[in-house]
């Protein structure tokens, strides 16, 4: 798993298109700003092998249970926690607002071999498209 805690480490991104996109939204987010952490949150690149575990550890956001009701992933009655969910041509972009003051974390879920298929899953089942901006 990558953590990104500022802007300045987007070099280290070897995916192209989610440096791209990554480089888009912290360009969004900060509108300018100096990059705070307390203020902007930070994001998360999720790498093959990564287990979803590790990620609820890292993010401390529930993705595959409701952490409300107790409803897991494929449960009839089963409602994500995330703010929001798009899925792009090459990831999925997982939006978590923890505060009123903005704070957030992003992930960033790759359509790669070695992603965790029950992330994917879930990814495919609730996803809505990104909208792109139109030229």
């Amino acid at each position: 798993m990558i953590i990104l805690h500022g802007p300045s480490l987007i070099h280290s991104i070897a995916d192209l298109s989610i440096r791209a996109l990554i480089s888009q939204r912290f360009s969004q987010i900060l509108s300018g700003e100096p990059y705070d952490y307390d203020q902007h949150g930070y994001m998360i690149i999720v790498e093959p092998g990564d287990s979803i575990e590790s990620l609820e550890s890292e993010s401390c956001c529930s993705i595959l249970h409701n952490a409300f009701d107790d409803t897991h992933f494929g449960d009839s009655d089963f409602t994500p926690c995330f703010e929001a969910l798009e899925e792009h041509s090459h990831c999925f972009e997982m939006l978590f607002i923890l505060n009123d003051e903005g704070f957030a974390i992003d992930i960033f879920i790759p359509k790669h071999s070695g992603i965790d298929p029950q992330l994917l899953a879930l990814c495919a089942e609730y996803a809505v498209p990104a909208i792109t901006a139109q030229t």
